[in-house]
């Protein structure tokens, strides 16, 4: 996601120039969008990967065949597009005829939203809904595979288990919790964008693809 938003922030910051124009504002959000849901489904794989290594280790190559992974890949990318798209064509039917200042530092859709003097009530029912869907989705399979894990080592703990999964989850946990985090403290425990919210989404969207577990 930072390769979308980043680019165009800091030559705004070298130029001295804050203003884009309304296709690369839409195409800005598009790929947003696009490469939002794309790591909700990639942090899920991984977090069902990680259950399968600890707890089905000698059945690891058996289920995890390259063909399924492959499927699961392709088929994040046809989903996140499919979604991405959805939400787009939403919005270019909108009519931005009011303030056209965006207060944030990349075209975020609730932010354009908010632009819009035109009805939105359809694009935040499918934002509550196929949004919704693609976002508490993957997050579900995050947390039942941790629980999983969890409920495998209490079962029988000792010391080598512990720092399996703390070597092979550690570094993947790390990354869901700074990214939801921040998800739900901007999109859901915020009302209105202030300069909290775009400091943390800053920090969030530049260095999560540093932290991102190979």
């Amino acid at each position: 996601m930072s390769s979308v938003t980043v680019p165009k922030m800091l030559k705004d910051m070298h130029t001295g120039k804050q203003s884009i124009s309304y296709v690369g504002c839409i195409s800005q959000c598009y790929f947003f969008i696009l490469f939002g849901g794309l790591d909700n489904f990639l942090l899920a794989m991984m977090g069902y990967d990680r259950y399968v290594a600890i707890c089905h280790p000698l059945h690891y190559t058996t289920i995890m065949r390259d063909r399924l992974c492959a499927l699961l890949v392709a088929a994040s990318w046809i989903i996140s597009c499919g979604g991405a798209l959805l939400h787009t064509i939403l919005l270019v039917r909108l009519s931005f005829c009011a303030n056209n200042v965006i207060t944030h530092f990349f075209c975020d859709l609730t932010v354009l939203l908010k632009l819009s003097c035109s009805d939105i009530s359809l694009n935040e029912l499918v934002i509550f809904t196929e949004g919704g869907m693609l976002l508490f989705l993957p997050l579900a399979i995050v947390l039942g595979s941790y629980i999983r894990i969890g409920t495998i080592i209490l079962k029988a703990p000792s010391t080598k288990r512990l720092l399996k999964a703390f070597s092979t989850c550690g570094s993947h946990l790390s990354v869901v919790s700074l990214y939801y985090g921040t998800v739900v403290g901007v999109y859901f425990l915020s009302s209105s964008w202030d300069s909290r919210d775009i400091i943390a989404s800053v920090t969030v969207y530049s260095s999560y693809p540093h932290a991102e577990p190979p």
